[in-house]
């Protein structure tokens, strides 16, 4: 009996200050650098639109870190593998393209919602990619995506 009321005493004890902690931070949240946050969504957008649109696939990925972390499951870890693989994505769809239709930042992430086409005829998919920028690099990626029906059950779209 003794050891079950410590164990809820200890219990209780860490449920009161982990709910003062969140109370302390929605009083007094981390303050947000904007002009930092803006400097990595332009600097996404700006390699987004070279990588997947103008295909300068060297080129953009400079600003993709060595050991870039990769979250999407048909693409390995890596600056290289990254750009390898899409080199040969391009390559068999040289029309390709990705509209980006908004963008947000929070802290170190920058997200795109993105209508990618293989081709001017391809309703393509849509996309929602989340990269995380430290020190002027993309070191983190991770993706959603889903094909655009040719039906919908409303009147929304995708966009």
């Amino acid at each position: 009996m003794t050891i079950i009321r410590s164990a809820t005493r200890q219990i209780a004890f860490s449920i009161v200050l982990a709910t003062a902690a969140v109370q302390a931070w929605a009083a007094d949240p981390p303050a947000r650098n904007i002009a930092q946050e803006e400097r990595n969504r332009s600097l996404v957008i700006d390699f987004y639109d070279r990588f997947f649109n103008r295909h300068e696939v060297d080129q953009a990925a400079e600003v993709v870190a060595e050991d870039y972390v990769q979250h999407n499951p048909f693409v390995a870890d890596g600056k290289s593998p990254f750009v390898s693989f899409f080199k040969k994505t391009f390559a068999e769809n040289p029309a390709s393209k990705a509209t980006i239709v908004r963008s947000a930042t929070d802290g170190d992430l920058v997200y795109l919602h993105v209508h990618h086409q293989r081709n001017a005829d391809d309703r393509g998919r849509a996309g929602v990619d989340i990269f995380r920028v430290q020190d002027g690099k993309i070191v983190e990626h991770w993706d959603v995506n889903q094909t655009i029906p040719e039906t919908a059950a409303n009147q929304n779209g995708m966009f």
